[in-house]
């Protein structure tokens, strides 16, 4: 069964075993920061995803896809390029826009719950 063909499901997030994904040295600005994660759901176009992503305490940068999310545990602060500082913790519901630059400044290992549009 793919992920898509899935039916209704919870997961407990703080809980959830997550998978390496592997961190373009590239985007490391400071620390060893480490990436996990897991796709709990994927549209059939590979469009749309929703999942859980993890990262421990460490500096990197991105480039933003379409994404709203909400951080289960942990504590970071996000630089937008041309925008806000976001100070997030437990609870608080972000969304990011597709093709923003950040820079993610992790205090906590960070856990969040989110869905993704590419």
């Amino acid at each position: 069964m793919t992920t898509n063909d899935r039916p209704s499901f919870a997961v407990h997030i703080p809980d959830a075993e997550l998978e390496p994904e592997p961190l373009d040295p590239a985007q490391i600005v400071s620390g060893t920061p480490e990436v996990t994660g897991k796709v709990l759901w994927e549209s059939a176009d590979g469009k749309q995803l929703r999942g859980i992503w993890q990262i421990t305490p460490g500096v990197v940068t991105d480039t933003e896809a379409n994404e709203l999310f909400v951080v289960v545990s942990g504590r970071a602060t996000v630089e937008v390029e041309g925008g806000d500082t976001l100070e997030l913790g437990p609870g608080d519901a972000c969304v990011l826009r597709e093709g923003d630059r950040t820079t993610w400044t992790v205090h906590e290992t960070l856990r969040k719950a989110y869905h993704i549009s590419l």
